[in-house]
């Protein structure tokens, strides 16, 4: 899997144990110009095949299918990646907002998750994001998450253990805040590339893969406070 380019057509590959769902999605994603639909799975058991199969750039998981659920089905997308084929981007797809099962699929490496009563515009934008490199962020739904497990001490020790810079920390609050590097940028009267520099610093210090995980955690650990 490669990061589409601005002419590239999105490979999506929908995995949810109703058939109607796979059904809908298909349709929405079929209409849209660059993305296409190369695969189907009704339950995690078989999204090992089909993404091999396919090499879908992004991945639709459901996180509750009867056998092997989405968390697991996550995990085993992630570790399909080599160094000369990255492992397809995962786009979670859950019923209910407040869902414990979302933030393990996070946990497990998930780029970020939408709610299936989400419009077809929202869908498609979701897709395109997460298909370019960008994680989807939405702040509030994570912090909420988050509060239903209440903070993580070992997790505050490791954020601690870091040693993350004074910059680096301003830039994982605004980060955590849902900007982009652009708007980072404006805040804190920075060069785009110095705050893309600065995220990567963030990345590697929190042994994350990505701005998903990095709000995770900074909720998490009490980095940044679940109610401001």
């Amino acid at each position: 899997m490669t990061v589409p380019g601005a002419d590239a057509v999105v490979r999506v590959v929908l995995v949810d144990d109703e058939p109607l769902v796979r059904a809908g999605l298909r349709v929405i994603l079929d209409a849209e110009p660059g993305l296409e639909v190369v695969g189907e799975a009704g339950d995690g058991s078989e999204v090992p095949q089909v993404v091999r199969d396919a090499r879908p750039d992004v991945v639709l998981m459901d996180v509750r299918m009867p056998k092997v659920d989405g968390i697991a089905a996550t995990r085993a997308v992630v570790a399909s990646g080599r160094p000369d084929a990255p492992a397809p981007r995962v786009l979670v797809l859950t019923t209910f907002e407040n869902d414990d099962y979302v933030l393990d699929a996070l946990h497990s490496g998930a780029h970020g998750f939408l709610l299936k009563r989400a419009r077809p515009q929202e869908v498609v934008h979701a897709v395109r994001v997460v298909a370019r490199g960008d994680s989807l962020l939405f702040p509030d739904a994570i912090r909420r998450l988050v509060a239903t497990h209440g903070p993580d001490t070992s997790q505050a020790d490791r954020l601690q253990s870091v040693g993350l810079t004074e910059r680096e920390a301003e830039v994982l609050r605004l980060v955590a805040a849902g900007l982009s590097n652009a708007e980072i940028a404006r805040e804190l009267y920075l060069g785009v590339e110095t705050v893309r520099t600065h995220v990567g610093n963030v990345l590697a210090k929190l042994q994350v893969r990505d701005r998903t995980q990095a709000v995770v955690r900074a909720y998490e650990s009490g980095f940044v406070p679940l109610r401001w």
